[in-house]
């Protein structure tokens, strides 16, 4: 499945460490409402049923609002819930295991660091890329920092969707300005926001303006 890079415009990806007010699907709605383009699911510590579940209903909430849901890391989540796509890390399994896997229709991220990676991730069957962490995050605490003159390599190197991911709000969106990104994958900047819905539109007309220039 080919990657629309405008669904990279403004990425959400979910964390529940900022759930309380608003349940995590009430909080992806509000997201959605606001103009994210694309909602990944990413959980770690929920059962498999439990995670199953949640994707089910978020999946059916996407698609409500005609965005594509992407599952994080867990491949037979995604393909349960007959999810739009699925992204895997450098240390999880490889694109071309996950095409076998998943078929010829799911859409396949993947995590990059570096434009060799890059490459190996568009030779293996990926249909966008992940590249960062362009900013010091506290959602990846030991992830290192990605240059911009690397991002741009990253881009530059293949011909697919890039999306930078990593500490990324309003008050640094501009700085990505000029590298070739297709959008910004972000997830406290929505999730941690008091008012989700006015955060998105915001984050969307900058990104937006981010990606033009």
């Amino acid at each position: 499945m080919k990657c629309d890079k405008r669904s990279m415009l403004l990425y959400a990806v979910t964390d529940r460490a900022w759930t309380g007010r608003q349940s995590l699907y009430e909080q992806v709605e509000s997201a959605l409402k606001g103009g994210a383009t694309c909602i990944q699911l990413r959980e770690k510590d929920l059962s498999e049923e439990e995670f199953l579940a949640e994707a089910y209903e978020i999946s059916d909430l996407c698609r409500r609002y005609s965005v594509p849901f992407i599952v994080n890391d867990n491949v037979d989540i995604a393909v349960a819930c007959r999810a739009d796509g699925v992204h895997v890390g450098q240390e999880d399994m490889e694109a071309a295991q996950v095409r076998r896997r998943v078929g010829a229709d799911m859409m396949i991220g993947v995590s990059v660091h570096s434009a060799e990676e890059a490459r190996h991730a568009a030779k293996n069957g990926a249909d966008y890329l992940g590249a960062g962490a362009v900013f010091s995050t506290s959602t990846k605490t030991d992830a290192d920092i990605l240059p911009i003159e690397t991002l741009r390599e990253i881009c530059a190197a293949v011909d697919l969707p890039v999306v930078a991911i990593g500490g990324i709000g309003r008050g640094n969106i501009s700085q990505l300005a000029g590298t070739g990104i297709d959008g910004v994958a972000l997830v406290s900047a929505v999730f941690a926001a008091d008012d989700i819905e006015k955060e998105c539109r915001i984050l969307r007309r900058l990104s937006e303006e981010t990606v033009n220039k």
